[in-house]
């Protein structure tokens, strides 16, 4: 017997498939040793050495290890493609006795028969430099975690926590409030004109663009009577026209960071169900007759590098399909960013055969949506440009020019992926028009004279920069170079569980108590709570992963400095108040104001008149709907400070759990999923107790 030790228990069948009986799998749904969450773990007088302990909730699994370990005739260690599955198989090798000279790891970019029989050919030794790489980033995020938390709950309130990653994308948010609170809108005004050619009823729209070639700026109805009166006393002549064939190119494949955000904004999932949905379709999903089958590549990934083999199934597919005018001489072939591990390629689609069409019985809602915006992603990035007929003209009336853009369509090329597609709000915004407004320009010439029909001003105002959405701060994220792939996610979600975030609509907004830890942060740890240092910090840790850099040089770099920082914040007695926020509300005891206050256990209601009124009362957090009665859960806290979930109706439903429910379904039985964040992980278990479907999403590196 050969034994294969892999992560998500969710792949377990659909790898066994593809080995076949000689093979047993075997998943450990996550980490099995790690540093204990009692106590810093980190021996710093021994250069940082960690101290890890088998995990206490994987003492069966460890045991179960053990035992078939003994009777293999070989294992293989086939955690995720990523440091911390590297990491992962370091820790199993060390639990099992395999001596670090073992050709026991294996890897696989995509779950298929030959990506799976190719990596069980290829076993290596375990990458030490992947390890050191993770083992610096768990050091790292311990100690900042471990030694700037206390401090926080100090001087602001108990039971709060900051990190390298979590608070300097908080600051990233606050930082934006910042910039809206201080915004003075600026009043500007624009001008559209409706021109016609002489003796010609057929109209055209242009806007005012520039004044004597410079951009024109208009700020108030007085310059802007001015203008339009300039305008009526002068010739309207055409100065310019510009005729040009236009191209637009496809855009690339999607990376962890790209299909987040196209998923919110075109198919409004949020981070967390578009995690769920990709997982799933990575560690596969059952087809009728032919079992347990991955769908998409790995889904952890910064590039947008595609497979030899894959490039040539697409053009294949195209050439097919599509026919020949629609596959361009070569592959298309995309840049990744500098900043990026490339470790593994783009997501995409393993066979180009599976549409969405051909599976969409077999998935779940979320998985058909998503599946078909990777598949109709990764399709169009290898085909032919779009091509458009162009003609800007140029309008001059004096010292006054008007432009109007026209935009006509020639070949339609990878956009026809996206045309065909009934459903419109999918559509990708690869087939966008960016080049302006796509208006219908009559024939003019050169030094033609046009008639003025009607002249439309229109008063605006500058607006204030927008708030990030899950979508926009995953992208800041990324360019900032703060975290990576398998941490974004992650860190939003941190942010808003502790209380740190709240949502308006799409919108991310920092609460006052957001407010006050990034103020403590920034009072005493500017220079390590910034993206600069964070993004440092990354590249430092890819230096260990690629070159081999000693990571207890890179950790004794930085905790020499932060130990000077922590003393000075440690000692000064200055504590933050997180001032209330006012309500509508009324006291019902008192006739006073309430206001929200944040307590050791969250935000609670309370009255502004204390404490000659100590009226409190719990806030109601609606999370999900009752899988019972359909009637709201809410969050609720036990006497003890505990958080568990309960309906609305009770005692008429008598729904409990102390893992929060979510919206999510269960692939198998379809009845809803829980959430529980499980040593850095977020654990997904089906509520019904008959059903033992459970898998876990990316990992976390903040406490």
């Amino acid at each position: 017997m050969q034994l294969v030790i892999i992560e998500g228990v969710g792949k377990t069948d659909t790898i066994k498939k593809y080995l076949g009986k000689d093979f047993e799998v075997v998943a450990t749904k996550g980490h099995i040793r790690d540093l204990p969450t009692n106590s810093l773990a980190v021996d710093i007088k021994n250069h940082f050495e960690p101290i890890y302990v088998n995990k206490p909730d994987k003492k069966a699994i460890i045991n179960m290890l053990k035992e078939k370990s003994k009777k293999a005739d070989k294992i293989y260690l086939a955690t995720d493609p990523d440091r911390e599955g590297e990491a992962i198989s370091w820790h199993i090798a060390h639990i099992l006795g395999l001596g670090a000279d073992a050709k026991v790891r294996v890897t696989f970019n995509e779950i298929t028969h030959d990506a799976v029989e190719r990596g069980m050919a290829s076993p290596r030794i375990i990458d030490q430099n992947l390890v050191n790489a993770q083992q610096a980033r768990r050091v790292l995020d311990r100690l900042v975690g471990y030694k700037l938390s206390p401090i926080i709950c100090k001087k602001i309130q108990p039971k709060l926590s900051a990190g390298r990653v979590q608070s300097a994308t908080l600051k990233l948010i606050v930082d934006r409030e910042r910039e809206i609170r201080a915004f003075v809108p600026q009043e500007y005004w624009t001008l559209q004109g409706l021109f016609t050619k002489k003796n010609s009823s057929e109209e055209f729209k242009s806007l005012l663009s520039k004044y004597k070639g410079k951009k024109v700026e208009i700020n108030n109805k007085e310059q802007m009577d001015t203008v339009i009166e300039y305008i009526k006393n002068h010739d309207l002549v055409v100065s310019n026209v510009k005729k040009s064939v236009g191209h637009t190119h496809p855009t690339p494949p999607y990376t962890t960071s790209t299909m987040q955000q196209d998923a919110l904004n075109k198919l409004g999932m949020s981070i967390a169900r578009t995690s769920a949905a990709a997982q799933q379709l990575y560690e596969g999903v059952e087809l009728k007759g032919e079992g347990k089958v991955a769908l998409i590549t790995y889904i952890r990934t910064d590039s947008v590098r595609i497979a030899p083999e894959a490039i040539k199934m697409a053009r294949s597919y195209i050439l097919d399909k599509y026919g020949e005018k629609y596959l361009p001489a070569a592959a298309n072939v995309y840049k990744t960013k500098k900043s990026a591990q490339d470790a593994h390629e783009a997501i995409r689609p393993i066979n180009l055969n599976r549409t969405p069409e051909s599976v969409k019985e077999f998935l779940s809602a979320d998985n058909y949506k998503l599946y078909k915006l990777i598949y109709n992603k990764f399709l169009a990035c290898q085909m032919a440009d779009s091509t458009y007929n162009s003609v800007v003209v140029d309008i001059e009336s004096g010292d006054y020019s008007f432009r109007t853009t026209g935009k006509t369509p020639v070949f339609d090329g990878f956009t026809v992926v996206y045309n065909n597609d009934k459903k419109k709000k999918e559509e990708s915004s690869d087939s966008d028009d960016s080049e302006g407004e796509n208006v219908k320009v009559p024939e003019l010439e050169k030094g033609e004279l046009l008639d003025i029909k009607k002249l439309t001003p229109t008063q605006k105002f500058t607006k204030a920069p927008s708030r990030y959405t899950e979508a926009t701060l995953v992208k800041e994220m990324e360019d900032k170079g703060i975290g990576r792939p398998a941490t974004y996610a992650p860190t939003v979600a941190l942010i808003a569980n502790r209380n740190y975030t709240e949502k308006n609509g799409k919108e991310l907004v920092p609460t006052e108590l957001g407010f006050s830890v990034v103020e403590l942060l920034e009072k005493y740890f500017k220079d390590i709570i910034n993206v600069k240092f964070t993004a440092n910090m990354e590249s430092q840790l890819d230096d260990i992963a690629e070159k081999g850099e000693d990571w207890h040089i890179v950790i004794e770099n930085f905790y020499k400095d932060f130990v000077k920082l922590l003393e000075v914040a440690d000692k000064d007695s200055v504590k933050v108040k997180v001032e209330p926020k006012p309500t509508n509300e009324v006291c019902e005891k008192c006739g006073k104001p309430m206001v929200i206050r944040t307590g050791k256990y969250g935000e609670f209601m309370a009255c502004s008149n204390y404490p000659a009124c100590k009226n409190i009362k719990s806030i109601e957090k609606v999370v999900s709907k009752c899988p019972k009665c359909g009637g709201d859960v809410l969050e609720k806290h036990s006497k003890k400070g505990k958080i568990f979930w309960g309906c609305r109706n009770y005692p008429k439903c008598d729904f409990v759990s102390w893992e929060q429910p979510t919206s999510l379904r269960c692939p198998k039985c379809n009845s809803y999923l829980t959430v529980k964040t499980v040593y850095g992980k977020n654990r997904y278990t089906c509520l019904n107790k008959e059903c033992d479907y459970v898998y876990y999403d990316e990992k976390k590196d903040e406490k």
